[in-house]
């Protein structure tokens, strides 16, 4: 374990999938949300839900990462072969041990999420989910948001989801004409999210340069527990 290891954090919805975790270890993830792979160290798990009673809206539970495969979701799931994603293809994780994460990771912020990457020293320390993000990551969290609230949903790279990538973390929003690039990270052909500016000047760059590439796509990027 070193401290700059990766640990992506995802969302379970069902016992059913708690159970693919706990007993035979592992975790899916839809392809087209990481189409370049899913590349870390360790996974962590966040249980959302009333079926989780107490323990709904908190990290638990956390596992090294082993190994991946592609599989069809009626090859992980047999029992549901008529399901609207079937045929679709998805990351089977192979996973170690399930460790409990002691204290668990809280949602105090109640924003839902998909995923998470942070880094190993963060997790372990983390009580709350804020606790998982670089200060940067802060900021950029705010923008997301903000834009989620006028009916925009980016595409999110995390800091630490793909080492080496200059912009990260960032925002990627499809527009009809091309893309919409935001980052704290200088650089050209992409929005600079200055922490020195007002964040309503950023979001109101940002705002105006999907107008001008004929507004967002709306994308059909399918969440957790499907």
């Amino acid at each position: 374990m070193y401290p700059e290891d990766r640990v992506l954090i995802g969302v379970i919805k069902s016992k059913r999938d708690l159970t693919f975790l706990r007993n035979d270890h592992w975790y899916r993830i839809p392809q087209e949300v990481f189409p370049r792979g899913v590349h870390t160290e360790y996974l962590g798990f966040f249980l959302s839900g009333s079926v989780f009673q107490e323990q709904s809206g908190a990290v638990h539970y956390y596992a090294p990462y082993r190994g991946v495969e592609l599989r069809y979701r009626r090859e992980l799931i047999p029992t549901q072969p008529m399901h609207t994603r079937a045929n679709k293809v998805y990351y089977k994780i192979a996973l170690g041990d399930v460790l409990v994460k002691s204290p668990p990771i809280v949602n105090t912020t109640k924003r839902a999420f998909s995923f998470i990457f942070t880094t190993w020293d963060r997790f372990v320390e983390a009580t709350s989910i804020p606790d998982l993000y670089s200060e940067s990551e802060h900021y950029v969290d705010r923008i997301y948001h903000a834009l989620r609230e006028r009916g925009i949903t980016p595409t999110r790279t995390w800091e630490n989801q793909n080492k080496g990538d200059p912009l990260a973390p960032s925002l990627n929003i499809l527009c009809q004409t091309g893309a919409v690039v935001a980052s704290p990270m200088p650089a050209s052909g992409a929005v600079y999210m200055d922490a020195q500016k007002p964040e309503d000047a950023i979001l109101n760059e940002i705002l105006m340069l999907i107008a001008q590439n004929g507004g967002a796509v709306t994308l059909n990027v399918p969440v957790d527990g499907l």
